[in-house]
């Protein structure tokens, strides 16, 4: 009986140590929601307003450019893969995952190689206990993403979507280096391989979570390029909207004039645009992680007083239990030393 009381008081011990440290976790997860969910209202509008731009010069310039033509038969597709660098978010991870495992198969059901570009040390786990191959593996920001890491991403994956359709295409790279500052590195390519010889890809597609409230985050899969121009994201596009809404919008169109050229335009765009897509989904997944991860140390929080409450009661039962023992072991030996 002795033994049993200080197992479970053993156990009440290291259950409420194991409580502070999720409640801890747990506000730790609070204090950056809001933040995270202020980057993701300011980028959001940037990123749609930027893709419906492109959309509406695309059809008043008529351009070829590989961001706004599909390639005839295309044969690879990259996919970004937005995960977590760490656990205890819930399901999380498992929901991007299964998403872009739905994603593959739908690709490959149409004939497509999928290529993988994995953020997060969750999804490099992943797929590297699979043996599969990934093409790119970025990891140490997936709590707070900032413009450089997705740059540094995104900037592989323009590298590979050029080099898919064997385009001659020179692109004006914004430079990284502080040396190079203001200067222009133009990269040509006119073989299927980007700058590192990996196979260049045909489409580009993001798998992330999306953040809409503090409740709901939906995993997601965005295709980025190329754009398709039937489709609008944008609510202003729905069929709800009015005559004069409409009327609005091809005004909107009509009054494009490039300068310069479409072609040249488009080269410009195409790297910021990546950019912007991919840091926009980091965004939404650092909102979402973060999020998930409140959920999930609340309720390990909660299980955890729970079953400190169901150990103490165990534990006073045993103590009475113990000390019902000891009296009545008292009140025999009494009444046989009277006899």
């Amino acid at each position: 009986m002795a033994a049993n009381l200080r197992v479970l008081r053993r156990r009440i011990k290291s259950t409420k140590n194991i409580a502070q440290i999720t409640k801890a976790m747990e506000m730790v997860a609070a204090s950056r929601i809001s933040k995270a969910q202020a980057r993701v209202e300011a980028s959001r509008p940037y990123a749609d307003e930027f893709t419906h731009v492109l959309k509406t010069a695309a059809k008043a310039g008529a351009s070829d450019h590989p961001l706004l033509t599909p390639r005839e038969e295309p044969k690879r597709a990259a996919i970004v893969v937005v995960t977590s660098d760490r656990g205890l978010c819930g399901g999380y991870n498992a929901n991007v995952l299964r998403e872009t495992e739905r994603l593959i198969r739908r690709l490959s059901d149409e004939g497509k190689e999928s290529t993988l570009y994995v953020i997060g040390g969750k999804g490099t786990a992943y797929f590297r206990f699979r043996n599969r191959e990934m093409s790119g593996q970025f990891t140490g920001f997936s709590e707070v993403p900032d413009y450089a890491n997705a740059a540094h991403a995104a900037d592989h994956l323009t590298a590979a979507f050029l080099a898919g359709g064997e385009n001659e295409v020179t692109v004006d790279w914004d430079s990284d280096d502080e040396a190079d500052s203001g200067a222009e590195r133009k990269v040509m390519f006119r073989a299927p391989q980007d700058a590192e010889g990996k196979p260049g890809v045909d489409e580009i597609h993001v798998v992330f979570t999306q953040f809409q409230s503090m409740m709901t985050q939906t995993a997601t899969a965005l295709q980025v390029a190329p754009l398709d121009l039937e489709s609008e994201e944008d609510d202003e596009g729905s069929e709800s909207s009015s005559s004069s809404d409409d009327s609005d919008g091809s005004d909107r169109e009509a009054e494009y004039a490039f300068e310069p050229e479409p072609e040249v335009l488009f080269d410009s765009l195409l790297p910021k645009y990546v950019r912007a897509r991919v840091f926009a989904a980091m965004l939404d997944a650092a909102a979402s992680e973060s999020a998930a991860r409140q959920r999930a140390m609340k309720a390990a929080t909660d299980n955890a007083n729970d079953l400190v409450d169901n150990l103490v009661r165990e534990s006073n039962q045993a103590r009475q239990a113990q000390i019902t023992q000891e009296i009545s072991e008292i009140v025999g030996g009494s009444d046989a030393l009277a006899q």
